[in-house]
């Protein structure tokens, strides 16, 4: 069976498509069952509700972020078997994607107004990123994943333990992302400078501390 080429104007296309699909709420998602449905909700307080709330909307634009790093990254990916690995990651990205916005409006809440310009941005840093070159994109994601993973931590420290169904989800998105640092480091990504890491933590606080209120 032959293998189909795409060209570089079709990578575009198949680019948009998922940016209107991760923006509007319809993203294609894999086999993987939400990990919220494996639990029995509990009655939360209206604190313990907004603030779950809040903090899932902020994975929810975390993953708006990675979605497109990914894209990015896979459409300016000079080997053809790191793009196949940012397209499988940005697959299971696409399924913490549908998760977290499903439990958002769970509790009532709704997605960051400013999730186009997490997507704009991130796709111009992947695409960067790719461009430098792959072992320094695959650094890239061995580093996000890992400040990602912090950043999963903290939520988990800061959700009530009451709402077992955002913590089955951020539970089993660490998983993923540890994986994915797993595979880049695996597939000779470089070490990041310091100062490229302390920049992106910078970043993403801003993004994070912007989504939990928008």
């Amino acid at each position: 069976m032959s293998t189909r080429h795409y060209t570089a104007f079709d990578r575009l296309v198949m680019n948009f498509d998922q940016a209107l699909r991760t923006l509007a709420g319809q993203p294609l998602v894999t086999e993987r069952p939400d990990p919220a449905d494996s639990v029995e909700g509990t009655e939360l307080s209206e604190a313990e509700k907004t603030e779950s709330m809040r903090l899932m909307r902020v994975n929810h634009s975390g993953e708006v972020a990675a979605q497109a790093l990914y894209q990015g990254q896979a459409l300016t990916a000079k080997l053809p078997e790191v793009r196949e690995r940012m397209e499988r990651a940005a697959a299971e990205e696409n399924d913490h994607l549908d998760w977290c916005g499903k439990r958002v409006h769970a509790l009532d809440g709704h997605l960051s107004y400013l999730n186009p310009l997490w997507y704009a941005g991130s796709f111009a840093i992947g695409a960067t990123a790719g461009l430098i070159g792959d072992k320094w994109s695959l650094g890239f994601v061995a580093e996000t994943e890992r400040q990602v993973i912090e950043h999963l931590d903290e939520h988990l420290k800061r959700i009530s333990p009451n709402d077992r169904k955002s913590r089955a989800v951020i539970e089993q998105m660490k998983v993923d992302e540890a994986h994915h640092g797993d595979m880049a480091k695996a597939a000779g990504g470089a070490d990041l400078p310091g100062p490229v890491r302390a920049l992106m933590r910078a970043t993403s606080k801003i993004m994070t501390g912007t989504a939990y209120w928008l």
